[in-house]
């Protein structure tokens, strides 16, 4: 019944708005540390175009590359709803960036995952595949990544994680059985997102950079340098690269 397009199309009519595709790749930041690197940098300016109520784009270079960053959007429903309008505003490929809280120890936080299959203990993803109890990185877009995320100057892990709406209910019981599971870390898009992709037959990406064990034992939370914006965009980078290469 009602559609994105329509949305978006509302959305320029009242804000005077250019009908003008955004990036090919464009780039989910939660935390909005990323926009906020951009903007204090001088290496973003925002989309003209973007035509969402609620956020804005933010649009930088990576090589050669227009990246269209969107911040803010926390949780599965703000994360589709973004993702959805990105999709039918011309974005082909998106990767999403989100902090998330270690179930598993495998390194000293900060660190980041490439989520493969992430727990559906979220409501969003049910109304875009039946009920189940993973969402999937399809094989086609794990399988190219891989060696190029182990190449980083900081390695990128590959493992699962545990999707919930409401992390302030993260009961020990629940915790351990997604760790039981083979979750290594908590955050609050991926299932919704990875659902999403598979319903609409879209290219998305999900990493969670793990900077948090939910502050149990103080000195947490630290992303390191410059919140870990430069290395969430040089993630971006490689991912885009081989997902979608610029033509020579």
């Amino acid at each position: 019944m009602f559609q994105p397009e329509n949305l978006l199309r509302e959305a320029r009519r009242q804000k005077g708005l250019p009908e003008l595709a955004v990036p090919e790749v464009c780039l989910l930041d939660p935390d909005g540390d990323i926009v906020r690197y951009l903007a204090a940098t001088g290496r973003g300016r925002l989309h003209s175009g973007w035509a969402c109520y609620h956020t804005e784009m933010w649009v930088t270079e990576l090589q050669g590359r227009p990246v269209g960053v969107v911040g803010l959007a926390v949780g599965a429903p703000f994360a589709v709803l973004v993702a959805e309008q990105l999709s039918a505003s011309g974005a082909e490929l998106i990767i999403s960036i989100t902090s998330a809280g270690q179930v598993r120890p495998l390194v000293d936080p900060p660190f980041f995952v490439l989520i493969n299959r992430a727990l559906r203990d979220e409501g969003t993803s049910l109304h875009y595949q039946p009920p189940g109890t993973w969402s999937q990185l399809p094989g086609h877009l794990e399988s190219p990544l891989a060696p190029v995320l182990q190449g980083l100057p900081k390695p990128v892990l590959t493992g699962a994680s545990w999707t919930t709406d409401a992390p302030y209910r993260e009961t020990q019981a629940a915790f351990d059985a997604a760790s039981e599971s083979g979750a290594v870390c908590v955050e609050m898009e991926a299932a919704a997102l990875y659902a999403y992709a598979a319903a609409r037959n879209r290219d998305i990406v999900c990493f969670a950079h793990v900077t948090n064990t939910m502050a149990k034992h103080g000195n947490d939370f630290e992303k390191g340098e410059d919140n870990g914006a430069r290395t969430a965009l040089t993630i971006t980078q490689a991912t885009a690269h081989v997902l979608r290469p610029l033509p020579n």
